[in-house]
């Protein structure tokens, strides 16, 4: 992938962590723990992500993660609470920052496949087609899992992301729109049901 193909990055989070969010940043699991929050994550997944250390880096958990394309398998599995869900518009600039690493799949999946690589750089790595793919099925299980990592590429950025990178947001419908223009926050929001998978 060229840096020049990737406009924006995306962070998926209940639209009730915005007012925090627009003050502390994105934060790494790791410093989002000593603040009052609520989590879309997935326990097992994040027992994993706590054993992984970034190459040349520190543990996964002091890393803020962002994804390269917000419509993916994680977003999929929290369908069901879309209207409670939002999908951050994140810089591209934050590629350029000091110590960011990319990561070709999910960078918690099973096995050790993920290649962790300096940003921005690193986007090399990342297969546009399959993790932009509208689909991650294959009638094949070792092309299904491949996909669907693919899908989950990430930005990893130490400690945060600060607020001044964070420059809209998108909901799935009018109700979640509502609800994040009653925090009264400076983004832009905007309704886009298919990144919700609906």
């Amino acid at each position: 992938m060229d840096r020049s193909e990737l406009q924006e990055l995306h962070y998926i989070t209940p639209i009730c962590n915005l007012p925090s969010i627009l003050q502390h940043g994105v934060l790494s699991h790791a410093r989002a723990a000593a603040l009052p929050h609520e989590s879309v994550a997935m326990q097992e997944m994040q027992d994993r992500r706590a054993s992984i250390r970034v190459p040349g880096g520190r543990s996964l958990h002091e890393y803020s993660n962002l994804y390269i394309c917000g419509r993916n398998p994680m977003l999929y599995k929290r369908r069901d609470r879309h209207s409670e869900l939002c999908v951050l518009q994140i810089s591209a600039d934050v590629l350029d920052l000091p110590n960011v690493v990319i990561t070709d799949r999910n960078a918690g999946g099973r096995g050790d496949y993920a290649q962790f690589r300096p940003s921005p750089s690193g986007l090399r790595i990342v297969d546009r087609s399959l993790t932009f793919a509208e689909y991650w099925t294959s009638p094949d299980q070792i092309d299904y899992w491949r996909r669907k990592a693919a899908k989950c590429a990430e930005v990893l950025v130490p400690d945060r992301v600060e607020p001044r990178f964070v420059r809209g947001a998108y909901v799935s419908c009018d109700q979640a729109k509502a609800a994040l223009e009653a925090l009264n926050t400076r983004l832009t929001v905007t309704v886009d049901r298919h990144l919700f998978f609906l």
